[in-house]
């Protein structure tokens, strides 16, 4: 089974591949790493993939929208649904000190859901299309200095980086759901 995930190695989708992936009991499996919802949804219709998981709601933050634009461009079946309480962290490179920090690098629905933590550092905020995305990039040197990254423990240790804060987001639990879905034949 070929699963697409919208998200990069070590973003909140790959989790909940990986989980879905444990669901489906002894079933090989590979995982794509699409990026977006709309990657997911056009690699779905081509047939590149068996399923695709993405983000469509977080309890704190609300509607992905980007979700609902691309699912509004193909079609397909929901199949499953998986709930992930989702931990934001602080992340930045080995010798970053949160004090240096300046601009935070990620995803908008991830900064919504730190808006207090982000308002209270009076950070500045840059959409980088996927969490996990923006970790990769920091860890490439690609983002300047005094930056950090909005992502997970996971990107963290996918990429070499180092948590700066744990659990940022603004509520606890901060739940995610996130869509299975397969073509319709």
């Amino acid at each position: 089974m070929i699963i697409g995930v919208s998200g990069d190695i070590g973003s909140f989708s790959e989790e909940a591949g990986f989980i879905y992936a444990a669901k489906a009991h002894n079933v090989k499996h590979e995982l794509r790493y699409l990026i977006d919802m709309d990657g997911v949804l056009s690699a779905l219709d081509k047939g590149e993939i068996d399923v695709g998981i993405f983000p469509f709601v977080n309890y704190n933050s609300g509607i992905v929208w980007p979700a609902f634009a691309a699912m509004g461009k193909y079609n397909f079946m929901p199949i499953d649904d998986l709930q992930l309480n989702v931990e934001q962290c602080l992340i930045g490179l080995p010798n970053d000190e949160i004090e240096n920090i300046k601009t935070l690098y990620s995803y908008t629905p991830a900064f919504e859901q730190c808006k207090g933590f982000i308002n209270f550092h009076g950070y500045a905020t840059i959409d980088w299309g996927d969490t996990a995305k923006a970790a990769r990039d920091l860890a490439a040197g690609l983002l300047p200095a005094n930056s950090a990254v909005v992502g997970s423990a996971q990107a963290v240790k996918s990429y070499g980086l180092k948590i700066l804060k744990q659990g940022i987001q603004d509520l606890q639990p901060n739940i995610t759901r996130f869509i299975v879905v397969k073509k319709i034949i």
